[in-house]
């Protein structure tokens, strides 16, 4: 049980709180001073001035400390796993990229048996995959490797999603490729997420995209068509249909601080997804590392291609969550709705996720009061303690 700390709960605040935590599930939580049956809990004490929030749950993210998805070893998805609890994020899904069809397969079969097989309670839980290329954009490829770059194909998804036990949960595509409308339907008609991303549609073709069943923009303002007073491109579309949640990587380099702010004026904490995109180099020196196969140069907060194009980021969930709050003088209620509610919200798993509430997966984040990560809970077990070896 914990007790004593300020909870943010599904729907209200209370000042001075405790959380009882058995198999895995949060059974009980209220103000302190209706706390019952203390004595069957080890009970753990938190100061007043820390705040329980619900676990982040980042849907975009593709490896830290040195380990990658496309690496296609437990080990590695083992890795991110553990590692993730220190920035806050009790939940993900394991993103590909735009590699040969036999790299993705072997990715996607990874974690399908990952998922089936290795899922413990004190590690982040993977939720699915986020199937990000290889349909998209050759002309707005960014980090993705251009030589793989393919057209939608429908057939070839459905392959892919056998081969991951069904496990695929989002897809970022460009909708304007020939087959592109096609598979946005298949995904719509299979409660998959279509999300508009390395794209450089119109905004008319957006429209048909949205009509078609896409609910989501991946890294908002980042490879895509972007804002224009005679064509208001993806970054328009986002800005004028409610039917699409926005990821953003609010880390001040792959947007403008002020370009923060604009979206969250714009489509508010109802409408947007807080990501990291993180590569394998999070959490690590400075050096050079891989991506897709890939030389990734890592220097001042920044990862870059030869050319100077960004690959991914090093952004860690927790720096991301007190950015967006600098950025944009948000609260901590609204900021807790772009890391959990919204993300749990699209993947359709709110019976489980993105709240504190009775009956859900003990997945917490304990703040102290500068915000920063002091412990994380996933599903009911302690998987990260400042200062301290969780056992």
């Amino acid at each position: 049980m914990l007790k004593g700390m300020q909870i943010y709960a599904e729907g209200e605040k209370i000042k001075s709180g405790y959380i009882q935590l058995k198999d895995k599930k949060i059974i009980s939580y209220g103000p302190i001073e209706e706390c019952r049956n203390e004595k069957e809990y080890q009970v753990i004490e938190i100061p007043s001035t820390f705040k329980a929030v619900p676990g982040f749950v980042d849907m975009h993210i593709h490896g830290v400390n040195g380990a990658d998805v496309m690496d296609a070893t437990t080990e590695a998805l083992q890795t991110m796993a553990s590692a993730l609890p220190k920035e806050g994020t009790t939940s993900f899904l394991a993103t590909t990229i735009t590699q040969s069809s036999e790299a993705i397969e072997k990715a996607i079969l990874n974690i399908g048996s990952y998922m089936d097989k290795n899922q413990e309670p004190g590690a982040a839980e993977i939720l699915g995959i986020h199937l990000e290329g290889p349909f998209v954009n050759k002309e707005k490829a960014g980090a993705q490797p251009v030589h793989f770059i393919v057209d939608p194909n429908l057939e070839t998804f459905k392959r892919w999603n056998k081969l991951s036990n069904d496990s695929i949960k989002e897809v970022t595509l460009a909708p304007e490729q020939p087959g592109g409308l096609e598979l946005v339907k298949h995904l719509k008609e299979n409660g998959i997420i279509a999300s508009i991303g390395h794209s450089d549609a119109t905004y008319e073709q957006v429209v048909d995209t949205i009509k078609a069943g896409a609910s989501q923009v991946t890294h908002l303002f980042n490879q895509m068509r972007g804002l224009h007073h005679r064509e208001p491109g993806v970054v328009g579309a986002a800005f004028l249909h409610d039917e699409l949640k926005a990821e953003i990587i609010a880390d001040g380099i792959h947007i403008h601080p002020e370009m923060v702010k604009l979206a969250y004026n714009q489509k508010q904490k109802e409408g947007l997804i807080l990501i990291t995109d993180a590569m394998r180099a999070k959490c690590l020196k400075n050096g050079i590392y891989d991506l897709g196969g890939q030389p990734v140069t890592v220097e001042n907060g920044k990862a870059l291609l030869k050319d100077g194009t960004l690959a991914g980021s090093i952004l860690k969930f927790g720096h991301a969550l007190k950015n967006m709050i600098h950025f944009t003088g948000c609260s901590l209620e609204d900021v807790i709705e772009m890391a959990s509610v919204n993300p749990a919200k699209q993947l359709n798993i709110t019976d489980r996720k993105g709240s504190i509430a009775k009956g859900k997966d003990a997945d917490l984040v304990i703040l102290d009061e500068h915000l920063e990560v002091a412990m994380t809970f996933c599903r009911g077990k302690l998987s990260y303690q400042k200062g301290e070896k969780a056992e």
